[in-house]
């Protein structure tokens, strides 16, 4: 597949995003990366408010832009970035919901609030492969996957994440999906990964526990806009030595 730009949804030149980017949901994050953590950090969409913008971290060109909530949203994004821009790299750095409660499995009730999480791969509700026809295992790209956890040592946890197209789910489902070996629940993960795949291109999601639905517990809004740096100085991390690769 090959998608002309600009697209519907992004106004950027070729050349203006770098070959890899940060990916949050809010791009109200992708605001706050890019004024706090990249340096001469530049505007280049902002069709639709999903704001994205390219700096230096480290000497290293860097892109970061906002995804919007859910499997749809994100597949749109990422797609034209992989097949249209000529990305190669895109690390999801987003919030996701602990699943821990009386029932949830031994490792589900490992997972605590602030703890970052490296998703391997992605269990989902979602019928995004089925709609495309794609056939892939939806899981991290092993490029990232093996950097990630060289740069992460032993600071976050490495498993599946849960892809669900409810926000609001209700608690029984929940509750079914905490007794599985799903460290924790998001929305867009899984089209992420099967649109990598598609397109020859490498995926990673990196997420901070912001919520733990089943006990009403969670971090407050203004946090998970601004409080989620360790994820965020990770995946920036990680960008770096993919750079270092190209050598």
């Amino acid at each position: 597949m090959k998608i002309n730009v600009p697209t519907p949804h992004n106004e950027a030149k070729m050349g203006d995003i770098a070959k890899t980017v940060l990916m949050p949901g809010d791009p109200l994050r992708a605001k706050y990366i890019a004024e706090n953590f990249l340096e001469d950090a530049k505007l280049y969409n902002n069709v639709r408010g999903m704001l994205g913008y390219t700096g230096t971290y480290k000497g290293v060109k860097v892109s970061v832009q906002g995804s919007g909530m859910g499997v749809p949203s994100i597949a749109i994004y990422s797609m034209e970035l992989f097949a249209g821009y000529d990305v190669d790299n895109i690390i999801r750095v987003g919030s996701a919901g602990s699943m821990d409660n009386d029932e949830a499995s031994d490792i589900a009730k490992t997972v605590e609030l602030g703890d970052v999480i490296v998703a391997l791969d992605a269990e989902t509700d979602s019928n995004y492969a089925i709609a495309n026809r794609f056939n892939y295992e939806p899981k991290a790209s092993d490029k990232i996957l093996n950097i990630a956890k060289e740069v992460a040592k032993d600071t976050v946890k490495f498993g599946t994440i849960y892809t669900s197209d409810s926000f609001y789910m209700d608690s029984d489902i929940l509750k079914e999906i905490s007794q599985t070996n799903c460290l924790a629940v998001e929305m867009e993960t899984f089209a992420l990964y099967m649109n990598a795949k598609a397109t020859g291109k490498n995926a990673l999601g990196i997420f901070t526990v912001t919520d733990k639905p089943l006990k009403a517990q969670g971090i407050s809004s203004e946090q998970r806009q601004t409080g989620l740096n360790d994820m965020i100085t990770l995946a920036l991390d990680i960008a770096v030595e993919l750079d270092k690769e190209k050598e």
